[in-house]
């Protein structure tokens, strides 16, 4: 061998030996090893539809155990779920919307609060990382009153909102702040009774709570639109800004990989079984048909996108890019 040669493998053994040395005059540390952080990123997403900045905000995820709740055909559940790579039980994202008409701040659903322990409740958190804060929302919109979309209306004992009005179709307001239909309700059904009035009393007392009837412009560029059977008074927001439109559908859909596929398929919070899967058909028809944009509130997060036929009475969900 040459001495160059040497030399070279020489200065690139010392090379490499000082490398790996100089991990091991670092007391403690490890190269191989790195902390799990076990955090999330900020859960909000952004998307301009015309003028109007609508940006989606996570509450958080919970588990749906399908097998419980899920109704319909117990193996065409079990095949959709299959096929997608699922088990049993699956993740469902809770997601609210932030739309920013340029005059108005407009809140659709304000997440769980602290109703539904500490897998939830992160609405208030993600909207500030995103540069919002809680008094600068104008109106919230509620597509219905469970609790995941009502218990973030308040904190602590104090309204989160403070200078906003809450809006909610009459029929969901009338129902879930009736003393008569709580003492009427199943044992296991009550909880959702206490929480609308322990959401919807403050506001309500200021003056702040607002009943609407059915599908009407609520603001210039916001429309309710009726979807009854989820809950009684259950209500989609159209949102449009220069031709352009996103369909915020609230619960329209919990499981995606599930009742896209067999939109026949309802789930046990359903107030109106036959009433909710007419919805499903309906508005898979119209907004495949229409190639409107829709959000979900259950949808994995951001929860938007569009739906396509995919033969008789079948769907897919095609997220957005």
């Amino acid at each position: 061998m040459s001495q160059s040669k040497s030399l070279s493998l020489s200065r690139r053994s010392l090379l490499i030996g000082s490398c790996a040395c100089l991990g091991c005059m670092l007391p403690g540390y490890s190269f191989a090893d790195a902390p799990i952080s076990g955090r999330d990123a900020a859960g909000f997403h952004r998307l301009m539809v015309g003028d109007f900045e609508v940006m989606v905000i996570s509450d958080g995820q919970s588990a749906i155990s399908t097998s419980k709740l899920l109704q319909g055909s117990k193996h065409r559940i079990g095949r959709a779920l299959k096929s997608n790579f699922l088990a049993e039980e699956v993740s469902t994202s809770h997601n609210s919307f932030l739309v920013n008409t340029g005059s108005k701040l407009v809140l659709v659903d304000a997440g769980a609060g602290s109703l539904l322990g500490p897998r939830f409740g992160k609405l208030s958190v993600n909207l500030i990382a995103a540069g919002y804060r809680p008094e600068q929302i104008d109106e919230v919109l509620l597509t219905h009153l469970h609790t995941d979309h009502i218990g973030g209306l308040m904190s602590g004992t104090e309204p989160a909102f403070a200078n906003a009005r809450v809006r909610a179709d009459k029929r969901d307001i009338d129902y879930w702040l009736s003393e008569a239909a709580m003492r009427a309700a199943p044992a296991e059904a009550k909880r959702f009774f206490e929480a609308s009035v322990a959401s919807l009393s403050a506001y309500q007392k200021a003056g702040k709570l607002m009943a609407f009837e059915g599908s009407m412009e609520l603001l210039p560029g916001i429309r309710s639109r009726s979807a009854y059977g989820h809950t009684p008074g259950h209500t989609m927001y159209e949102v449009e800004s220069k031709e352009q439109k996103l369909l915020l559908w609230g619960d329209i859909v919990h499981v995606a990989a599930v009742q896209f596929a067999d939109p026949a398929v309802t789930i046990g919070y359903d107030a109106d079984r036959a009433e909710a899967e007419a919805e499903h058909f309906r508005v898979f028809d119209e907004v495949s048909k229409k190639k409107l944009m829709i959000g979900g509130a259950h949808l994995p997060f951001p929860g938007l996108g569009h739906v396509r036929q995919n033969g008789k009475d079948s769907y897919a969900f095609v997220p957005l890019s």
